[in-house]
């Protein structure tokens, strides 16, 4: 059965378009109210589940915010409310209260225009997908009330982002420091905006902050790891020996070395995973995606590391990680996992990660880029007016067969349907980038024709 609602990370869309609704959102609420009372079997008789809510820094994060909580109150749910905080946090807060869920609202690295609504278990992952059809199948339930008596009670949480400061501080090893590290951070205007500077300032590092100002309707505009450009010339200019760039929730990273040059999630990926073979502190192999560069495929199997792709999504990610037993995985866009540290994908603990491997290498992060150079990787996103199934396709399948042969085995076709937006991802990837980029434009120019 597929779902009619959630995509790949949640419930996602422009603010004021079906489902991105005040209406709708309290009626999801109200249905994620009604599944967790009925699945929590641990709770004390008389006892209401409760939920934590954090959000992003869009303006329309207010009114979903009450939405939710109107929804989940008339289910007879608690909530607690953290403020503005990074999506990861959430999980964490979730976890360390023993509440029964947790809920993001957050479109991620979108624009403020978009709006979304993510869960998290009592555990701090994911939904599994029979939840979110459980959900989905209440929401077309009428809302009957529970009585005045059993309605739930809303609380704010006033130490949220410390507690969170404070776990991601913990994370780093305690006879390590970040003394004499000159760093540049760019928050997206996001959800790190105030609790990535405290961490990395309070580990010893000189921090200097940029897209740290948000003001409801700038995050991700130019601005974070969707568009690192400025932090490019920010580290360059201000002589720092790193930056890193979160996107609007704070679930992804990108990082920039003294050069200005980018490293993107398989970069780091690479580093973070070869230190802790080096240490013995792997603890398996490595989970990437579908959309994974091939070179760190391959320079992880020169290192006998044992890796598998996912489906695009953290939360694939993850769950190939837990089929397996491993603790390390993540994807290109910068999503990164480090089970043992945390149960979900975290920007600002990754980044850190990073700076372990930093520190253990004695080497600048310009010296560990160098490590894994990757083959050129041309992503287009082509806009579509109506869903193809692509592999029905015969002028699709036609073209990137002829691009497959083209390349010999020297690279890698994908085209895939975004989860969270209306677009057709068209990725090619090999060793010669003017072929790569002709191949790729090609496909591209195709899927457009047979879509519009």
């Amino acid at each position: 059965m597929s779902r009619k609602y959630f995509g790949t990370d949640g419930i996602r869309g422009r603010v004021g378009e079906f489902p991105i609704t005040p209406d709708f959102v309290m009626r999801l609420g109200y249905a994620a109210g009604r599944v967790l009372t009925r699945m929590d079997h641990h709770l004390v008789p008389g006892t209401k589940p409760t939920v934590i809510i954090g959000k992003d820094t869009r303006i329309s994060g207010y009114m979903f915010e009450s939405a939710l909580q109107a929804g989940l109150c008339a289910a007879g749910v608690n909530v607690r409310l953290t403020g503005p905080l990074p999506t990861p946090a959430i999980a964490h807060i979730t976890r360390a209260q023993r509440a029964q869920a947790g809920i993001v609202i957050s479109a991620s690295h979108n624009p403020f225009e978009d709006n979304g609504i993510k869960f998290f278990s009592a555990q701090g992952a994911k939904l599994p997908d029979e939840v979110e059809l459980e959900i989905e199948e209440e929401l077309d339930k009428p809302m009957e009330l529970v009585l005045s008596e059993q309605l739930g009670r809303v609380k704010r949480i006033d130490d949220a982002a410390g507690r969170y400061i404070e776990f991601c501080k913990s994370t780093f090893p305690n006879a390590l420091d970040l003394r004499g590290l000159k760093i540049v951070l760019d928050c997206a205007h996001g959800a790190t905006y105030h609790v990535a500077p405290p961490v990395f300032h309070e580990l010893g590092a000189m921090v200097t902050s940029i897209g740290n100002q948000p003001n409801g309707l700038n995050i991700n505009l130019n601005a974070g790891s969707t568009h690192p450009e400025a932090l490019c010339k920010a580290v360059v200019a201000e002589q720092a020996d790193l930056g890193i760039a979160f996107d609007g929730d704070g679930d992804r990273v990108v990082m920039v070395d003294s050069h200005g040059n980018l490293l993107d999630g398989d970069q780091l990926l690479y580093i973070i995973a070869m230190h802790r073979k080096q240490r013995d502190r792997l603890g398996g192999g490595v989970v990437g995606t579908l959309m994974t560069n091939l070179a760190l495929e391959h320079a992880l199997a020169k290192a006998e590391i044992p890796f598998q792709r996912a489906k695009v999504g953290d939360r694939y990610v993850l769950e190939l990680l837990n089929a397996n037993g491993w603790q390390v995985g993540g994807e290109n866009s910068g999503h990164i996992l480090c089970l043992d540290k945390h149960s979900s994908g975290d920007g600002i603990i990754a980044a850190l990660q990073v700076l372990f491997a930093l520190h253990a290498s004695n080497q600048t992060l310009a010296q560990l880029r160098a490590s894994l150079p990757l083959y050129p990787q041309v992503l287009i996103n082509v806009k579509v007016a109506q869903r193809l199934n692509l592999d029905d396709n015969a002028e699709v399948q036609a073209v990137v067969k002829a691009a497959e042969q083209t390349l010999n085995g020297s690279g890698r076709v994908l085209l895939r349907a975004s989860g969270t937006e209306p677009k057709i991802r068209v990725m090619v990837e090999g060793q010669d980038r003017a072929l790569v980029q002709e191949l790729a434009e090609q496909i591209a120019a195709v899927v457009k024709r047979v879509t519009s």
